[in-house]
C-alpha cells in the first residue's frame, strides 16, 4: 500500500464503492474515538478518526446516497445510504474542516494515531494496550 508522502492525493470509498472521495491535503492528527456514538455508529469499540481542510476534501460519486444523521447538537455523520459506511463527519461550529473515517481510505495517510479520547465512554470489553496518551473526554486544544 503506498503512503501519503508517495501519493499526490487519498482516495477513499464507502463499502460499496458507491460513494467514492479524495484528499487532496495533509490529515490532521489522528485520534481513536471511544465514545458512545462512534461505537454504535461503527459496531466496534471506537472510530479512527483526522481532521482534514473542507476545502481538500471532494465527493467524486454518490452525491445522491450521502444520508447525515445529527448525532449530537451540531455534528453530523455521513455515510453511504446504500451500505450504511460511515465516510465523514461534519461539525457546524467548525466548517472549515471534517472528519475523515480512516477506514474508508484506500491508501495509507501517512499520520498516525496520536490520542484515545472520550476512554471514559470506553467498552468494558476492550483494553487499550498502547501507550497513546488517554482523555476521558476531549483533550485540550492544542
Amino acid at each position: 500500500m503506498p503512503t501519503r508522502t508517495e501519493v499526490e492525493m487519498s482516495t477513499g470509498s464507502c463499502l460499496c464503492g458507491s460513494v467514492r472521495f479524495e484528499v487532496r491535503g495533509s490529515f490532521g492528527p489522528v485520534r481513536y474515538c471511544h465514545c458512545t456514538l462512534c461505537q454504535r455508529s461503527t459496531g466496534s469499540a471506537f472510530s479512527a478518526n483526522s481532521r482534514v481542510r473542507a476545502a481538500d476534501f471532494e465527493l467524486l460519486a454518490g452525491d445522491s446516497l450521502i444520508s447525515e444523521y445529527e448525532s449530537s447538537p451540531g455534528a453530523y455523520r455521513i455515510f453511504c445510504s446504500r451500505c450504511g459506511s460511515p465516510v465523514f463527519a461534519r461539525v457546524e461550529s467548525d466548517p472549515a474542516f471534517v472528519r475523515v473515517r480512516l477506514g474508508s481510505l484506500h491508501e495509507d495517510p501517512g499520520v498516525r494515531p496520536s490520542a484515545h479520547v472520550w476512554v471514559g465512554d470506553r467498552a468494558a470489553w476492550f483494553e487499550i494496550a498502547d501507550e497513546l496518551p488517554c482523555f476521558s473526554t476531549r483533550p485540550p486544544a492544542a
